[in-house]
């Protein structure tokens, strides 16, 4: 935990009363004291700096901080993936690392090859995926929270929904191993919005292929090598970021 995350509505003017997890972190992982420093952030808001005025040692767990906001609000990143619903134990995992690394907005969908009762899942519930977003903004040391939606058919998801986000990308990949089109070769801007669609544990089914070819999507492959869902997703979104960094570097032409 890189940085103490609350919600504005559990301030108190300058001070702050934290107990539970973020308790029990301060005083048994930080084993900080009145007096120290450390750091807060509001969720999709500002950073900041808390000096503990009193804390509890034992259960229940209880630190009472005084606050002081320093920097304005994060910015929300600028790359949004579409994922196709994968094990919910996978997308704990997948949840708390893509936060971490940095995305705007998670589109859950459907697809031929997810189990449909997977959609079933307590995890879909906004309380218990908030719960993973947050564990990876903490690492990395952000408050912007990627928006989650739920799209639990494809079809209309594909012909109705996508249609909607024209304009808005720059840029839409499609990861797919049967991609003609290597990743280290596909036209990443270095600026704008990217939407960047991973598919099922089995991969994608040529129907849905063709669906998002139509919707304008680039299919691009990462390599021979079949990887799991959590694996691509991290491999992806470093490989991207990396080429759109090298962009941003390279000297503008004439």
């Amino acid at each position: 935990m890189n940085i103490i995350l609350v919600a504005r509505d559990e301030l108190q003017g300058d001070l702050l009363t934290l107990g539970h997890r973020r308790a029990e972190h301060i005083v048994k992982v930080l084993r900080a004291a009145p007096g120290d420093s450390l750091r807060l952030g509001i969720v999709n808001g500002p950073r900041g700096r808390g000096r503990i005025e009193s804390l509890v040692r034992k259960f229940p767990f209880s630190v009472t901080l005084e606050v002081e906001w320093e920097e304005g609000g994060g910015r929300r990143p600028d790359l949004d993936l579409i994922l196709a619903l994968p094990r919910p134990i996978m997308l704990k995992r997948i949840l708390s690392q893509v936060a971490a690394l940095g995305v705007g907005t998670i589109h859950l969908i459907h697809a031929n090859r997810v189990e449909k009762s997977f959609w079933e899942a307590g995890l879909l519930e906004e309380e218990e995926w908030r719960t993973h977003l947050l564990l990876g903004l903490e690492q990395a040391v952000d408050t912007v929270l990627p928006e989650v939606v739920l799209h639990p058919r494809f079809k209309p998801f594909i012909e109705d929904f996508c249609p909607t986000l024209a304009g808005q990308h720059r840029l839409r990949l499609l990861a797919d191993p049967g991609g003609a089109l290597p990743l280290a070769r596909a036209p990443i801007p270095g600026e704008g919005r990217l939407l960047l669609a991973v598919g099922p544990e089995g991969g994608w089914v040529p129907y849905e292929l063709d669906k998002f070819t139509e919707q304008g999507f680039l299919c691009c492959s990462f390599g021979p090598r079949i990887l799991k869902v959590d694996t691509a997703i991290v491999a992806l979104h470093a490989a991207v970021t990396a080429l759109r960094q090298r962009q941003g570097e390279a000297p503008l032409p004439g």
